[in-house]
């Protein structure tokens, strides 16, 4: 018999381990599977979005990351200094269910990103009415406990394929995995995004910024940070402290995700060109939807870089508001919206710290929007910084930027 303090029996333990350890490793899934204790999370999707996500899930330590998508290569290696956190990555196919098993195994959660901004009606159809069922069918196969969707606001409204493809696709998860928690953002901001940066970018080479409609539709844009920390409360389930009073609130809901303030466009344009000190030297020139329906025709038939790209869908889009609708009466109490699940479930990244509400854009636009040749600079402290003159950032910004709109004859903010 062997003592558990002999020295030959660490060395023989050691060995198993390790031979264990090869043979563990050749199979193609394996390192994708949590050590005990561990909880594996698959982000199938990833971009600008999905790499936020995973910084807010590592946060606890108990979770382990998969990330799984066409080509997921290039995020893992962006993630992987986070250490063990970040699992090796998956390659898969969401129109191909055979490719999703393997990744689903053994996993305790799984966020859905499953979508697309422009494509044809029949690329909509494919990757996010179809995608999405392959994903919520495979979720279910594999017995995946928590299942958390993000999807988008407005598309109730419907009048797109983008649109009408999202609600499919959300309906195929309530339908196969009736637990799922849906997260509907608005305008998702933050360093990366496609849609501010775009913006700052065309106001350096354009001499206008069109205002389609004239720029009245609104908008409740919530920061890329805020909207991974309400993902990562939404994983937990029952083994995780608070859980169960958590899936209470949260399992089979919809959650509206707009951040503190609303905008209309025309707003949104104003804090763009104020940010990269462009006041007064670009146009904000309004243009009827139907003129903006003809240009979307030419442009999006054209193979133009994806800055300059358009399309009628996009237009479309712009017709209708993009923030939250939260309803008043007592049968609607609860939970409603990441705001609330953040005040009521601290996130993970909070640590031992109160949350200290949404991010609002005047926090965060600062350090990301700058007027041209300034982007390598150090971002501002506080939201204040300096280009041989005060640049109003922060509070003092946000005044600027009220009162500039005001003056412009736009709703008050």
């Amino acid at each position: 018999m062997y003592q558990s303090t002999s020295s030959s029996t660490a060395r023989l333990a050691t060995q198993a381990l390790s031979a264990r350890s090869r043979t563990y490793a050749t199979s193609p899934w394996a390192s994708q599977q949590p050590v005990k204790g561990k909880r594996k999370i698959v982000l199938v999707g990833a971009g600008f979005v999905g790499s936020y996500i995973a910084k807010a899930l590592v946060a606890d330590p108990r979770n382990q990351v998969v990330l799984a998508s066409r080509n997921p290569e290039p995020l893992y290696n962006k993630l992987k200094s986070l250490g063990s956190s970040i699992l090796p990555p998956v390659s898969l196919d969401i129109t191909k269910p055979s490719t999703l098993n393997p990744a689903f195994e053994g996993a305790s959660a799984i966020v859905s990103l499953v979508g697309i901004l422009t494509g044809t009606p029949e690329e909509f159809k494919k990757l996010q009415a179809e995608g999405g069922e392959n994903v919520a069918r495979a979720a279910k196969e594999a017995g995946v406990r928590r299942v958390v969707v993000v999807s988008a606001l407005g598309i109730e409204k419907g009048g797109t394929p983008y649109a009408e493809t999202k609600l499919e696709m959300e309906q195929s998860f309530k339908t196969h995995h009736p637990t799922s928690t849906i997260i509907r953002p608005s305008l998702v901001f933050g360093p990366g995004d496609s849609f501010f940066t775009r913006f700052a970018t065309l106001a350096n080479y354009l001499p206008l910024l069109p205002l389609f409609g004239g720029g009245t539709s609104k908008f409740q844009p919530i920061y890329v940070g805020d909207l991974a920390k309400a993902v990562e409360v939404a994983t937990r389930d029952e083994t995780c402290e608070g859980g169960k009073a958590l899936m209470g609130d949260i399992e089979g809901k919809t959650l509206q995700g707009g951040g503190p303030d609303v905008f209309t466009y025309k707003q949104l344009m104003q804090l763009t060109l104020r940010y990269t000190d462009l006041v007064n030297r670009r146009l904000l020139l309004p243009i009827p939807f139907w003129i903006g329906m003809i240009q979307a025709f030419f442009l999006e038939k054209l193979p133009l870089p994806e800055v300059l790209k358009l399309t009628r869908d996009q237009v479309k889009q712009l017709k209708n508001d993009n923030k939250e609708e939260l309803a008043s009466d007592a049968s609607s109490s609860g939970i409603q919206n990441v705001d609330q699940l953040l005040k009521t479930y601290p996130a993970a990244a909070f640590g031992t710290e109160p949350p200290q509400g949404l991010k609002s854009v005047y926090d965060i636009l600062p350090m990301y929007i700058r007027p041209r040749g300034a982007e390598d600079e150090a971002p501002p402290v506080s939201g204040k910084r300096r280009h041989g003159r005060d640049y109003v950032g922060g509070a003092r910004g946000e005044a600027a930027v009220r009162k500039m709109t005001e003056k412009s004859g736009a709703p008050k903010l």
